[in-house]
């Protein structure tokens, strides 16, 4: 082999992450030329809906995993976030890269923190998960949706349509934007949950490809961080949460113990439940699913289906309501 395509978003930051990939590859493999395939998703296109409204987060997947399909792609390169916990038939996610910060943080440029935001004050969010904890803390404020790529919503946020807005730490990290906001606050994993997948990036192939398998797993997987993320994976399927619910989950190594925090609850978060359970690392490989049992037997099942009646209510069409 002496060529591999990467299929990739279009955006900043999904090409920053491609050629990350990239230059991993070529640096462990110098007679191997990597080359991407940049592609314009749909979840990029429509930007005047909530992803719930337009068919959740594998609008940021499909058109990549149809580019490895049609044989125009060896690889794709995602947020691993983005990757639903469905695989389709043909295709497999072969590695995981090392876990990075997966805070998410607090951007004004008049509050200086999050507890400094008046009583009423506008939050912008496009994640139903951070919707549901912000209200759960602070019940007083307008949450608003928030859409568009990382620099439209730095815009937004400049121009005044919002006193604050929260985004993943990693990507503004990764682009150097943070510089550039007078008031930023990393929000602890004790105070906002992440989701599933959360700075990690997932690497998917065709399933027949056991060249391209070895080079992803030899050069870009990280195996506690793979285990971690099965066990989340795990959890959102089986819990049966689509894209329009408000559920965390994060999953931890510590000194060989697998420590995992799962989260579902109503967007207004005027109704939340809580989990956390762990197991040695050797045995941890069933903790998605015994999570999963776990919360169901508690109720999931009917908090899950409300919050999905309430999710952007304000968003839907009226004859869709």
């Amino acid at each position: 082999m002496n060529k591999i395509i990467i299929a990739t978003r279009a955006s900043d930051l999904a090409l920053w992450q491609a050629y990350h990939v990239r230059d991993r590859i070529e640096a462990a493999y110098p007679s191997i030329s990597v080359e991407l395939n940049k592609i314009t998703s749909n979840g990029d296109k429509v930007l005047d809906k909530p992803l719930a409204l337009i068919g959740g987060k594998g609008h940021f997947t499909k058109e990549l995993e149809d580019e490895m399909l049609a044989g125009n792609a060896d690889i794709a390169v995602h947020s691993l976030k983005d990757v639903p916990s469905y695989m389709p038939e043909g295709l497999e996610l072969a590695a995981i890269t090392e876990r990075q910060d997966q805070s998410d943080v607090f951007l004004s440029h008049n509050y200086e923190s999050f507890h400094a935001l008046p009583e009423g004050a506008v939050v912008g969010t496009t994640s139903l998960r951070r919707r549901m904890q912000l209200l759960s803390v602070r019940p007083d404020l307008k949450v608003k949706d928030l859409r568009g790529n990382v620099n439209t919503r730095l815009r937004k946020l400049a121009e005044g349509q919002y006193d604050a807005i929260i985004l993943a730490y990693i990507g503004l990290d990764r682009l150097d934007l943070l510089k550039d906001i007078p008031f930023t606050e990393k929000l602890p994993l004790s105070v906002m949950i992440p989701p599933m997948g959360q700075a990690a990036l997932g690497i998917q192939i065709k399933s027949e490809d056991d060249e391209i398998r070895t080079i992803v797993k030899e050069v870009l997987n990280h195996d506690e961080t793979f285990l971690c993320s099965e066990a989340e994976r795990d959890f959102i399927a089986d819990i049966g949460a689509g894209c329009s619910a408000p559920v965390a989950v994060n999953a931890t190594v510590d000194n060989g113990l697998v420590t995992m925090k799962a989260m579902v609850g109503y967007p207004d978060g005027s109704r939340i439940l809580e989990e956390k359970i762990g197991a040695p690392e050797m045995a941890a490989h069933g903790l998605g699913a015994l999570m999963a049992k776990i919360m169901t037997d508690k109720g999931a099942e009917k908090i899950l289906k409300k919050a999905e009646s309430m999710a952007f209510k304000d968003d839907v069409p009226a004859e869709r309501i």
